[in-house]
C-alpha cells in the first residue's frame, strides 16, 4: 500500500498462561514522517501508548478466539503527501470507500481524498458534494484513528479548494463540519487537539474572512465555552486578513462589539483573543483614518461617539487609551 494509507492486518497467536494477550513487533513499520496509530478492532481489551521511532504509535488491541488483530494506520503531514498510483481507479472507488464501514479502508479513502485533492483538484473539485458529507460522518466517528484521519483530510481540502468550499458546497455541510472541529480543538484527546487546531488555522488562512466571519460568529455566542474559545481564536486569525480597507468597509464597528462580548468569556482564551483582536482594529482604524472635520479621527474620539460610556470604555482599557481620566464624552 502507499505510504499515506492504512497498512496490513495481522494476527497474532495468544500468548502467557493466564490467556491475556501480547502484541509483538511488527513487520512493515511506518516509513512516513507522520505519527503512527496502529489500532485494531476492539473486542474484549483496551488500548496502550508505545513509542515508535520519531512519532507515537497508538495500539488498540483486541482479542477474539484467542487471536489478536493488529493494523496500522500512518499519518502523513500534508507536505508530505505523495500522489495516487492509479488516478482513475481512485477516483472510481473514492466514494464507495469513504462511506465503507471497514474503518482501514476508510481510513485509506480519507488519504487517498487528501492525496487527490492536493494532486488532482480539478478532478475531485465535481464530487465535492459527495466527499463532504463523507468526511464530516467521518469526523464523528468514535474510533481515533478515523477520525483524526478525517480532520487531516478537513485541512487539505480547505487548503486546496479554498472560498469554493464556503461558496458551493451546502451550507448545512459546512456548519457541521466547523463545528465537528470545534468540538474536536476543544476535547481532552491531545493528538486530536492538536490536528483539529491545525486543520482550523488552515480554515482561516485558507478561506477568505468575508465568507468565514459569519460562519464563525454564531459560535461565538455558544452555550460551550472551550467552543466559543476556539471560535474567538479563529476569529482573531481572521479579522487582520481583511486589510485595514477591508476592516472598515466590513464595518469595524460591528467587529469591536464581537470583540467587547467576549472580554467578560468565562475562558482566558476568549478573552485574550478579544483583547489581541481590539488591538488589531485599533491599528487598522489608525492606518485608515483620514482627518475629516465631520468625524471624529482619534481611537479614542472614535470609541466614545461610537458607543456608550461603558463599551468605549472597556475598549480604551484594553487597547491602552484613556486610562488617565473621563472617556470624552462621558
Amino acid at each position: 500500500m502507499s505510504e499515506v494509507g492504512c497498512m496490513d492486518i495481522k494476527t497474532l497467536p495468544e500468548t502467557g498462561s493466564n490467556g491475556s494477550s501480547t502484541i509483538g513487533g511488527f513487520d512493515k513499520p511506518c516509513n512516513g514522517n507522520g505519527v503512527a496509530n496502529v489500532e485494531e478492532h476492539p473486542v474484549t481489551t483496551t488500548s496502550s501508548m508505545v513509542s515508535a521511532g520519531n512519532g507515537v504509535v497508538s495500539v488498540e488491541s483486541g482479542l477474539e478466539n484467542g487471536n489478536v488483530e493488529v493494523a496500522e494506520v500512518e499519518y502523513v503531514e500534508s507536505e508530505n503527501l505523495s500522489d495516487v498510483e492509479d488516478v482513475d481507479t481512485c477516483i472510481k472507488e473514492l466514494v464507495a470507500g469513504l462511506d465503507s464501514k471497514d474503518w482501514v479502508l476508510l481510513c485509506e479513502s480519507l488519504n487517498n481524498a487528501r492525496r487527490l485533492s492536493k494532486f488532482h483538484e480539478e478532478k475531485v473539485l465535481d464530487m465535492l458534494d459527495d466527499v463532504i458529507p463523507l468526511i464530516v460522518k467521518s469526523l464523528k466517528n468514535p474510533r481515533s484513528a478515523v477520525c483524526k484521519t478525517a480532520i487531516m483530510a478537513s485541512g487539505d481540502v480547505f487548503i486546496t479548494y479554498k472560498d469554493h468550499i464556503i461558496d458551493s458546497v451546502d451550507p448545512l455541510l459546512v456548519w457541521m463540519q466547523l463545528v465537528q472541529l470545534l468540538l474536536k480543538s476543544s476535547q481532552d484527546k491531545r493528538f486530536l487537539c492538536e490536528a483539529a487546531e491545525k486543520a482550523l488555522v488552515a480554515l482561516t488562512t485558507s478561506v477568505s474572512p468575508t465568507l468565514l466571519l459569519p460562519k464563525l460568529q454564531p459560535h461565538l455566542l455558544g452555550k460551550n465555552p472551550r467552543i466559543r474559545a476556539k471560535a474567538s481564536m479563529c476569529f482573531c486569525r481572521s479579522v487582520p486578513r481583511l486589510g485595514a480597507e477591508g476592516i472598515k468597509a466590513y464595518g469595524i464597528d460591528k467587529l469591536i462589539l464581537v470583540a467587547v462580548r467576549q472580554l467578560s468569556d468565562k475562558l482566558p482564551e476568549s478573552r485574550e483573543a478579544a483583547r489581541t483582536l481590539l488591538s488589531q482594529l485599533q491599528t487598522a482604524y489608525e492606518e485608515s483614518a483620514v482627518p475629516n472635520e465631520s468625524e471624529p479621527c482619534s481611537w479614542e474620539q472614535f470609541c466614545s461617539s461610537k458607543f456608550p460610556p461603558s463599551t468605549a470604555q472597556a475598549v480604551l482599557r484594553v487597547t491602552g487609551v484613556g486610562r488617565e481620566g473621563p472617556i470624552l464624552g462621558s
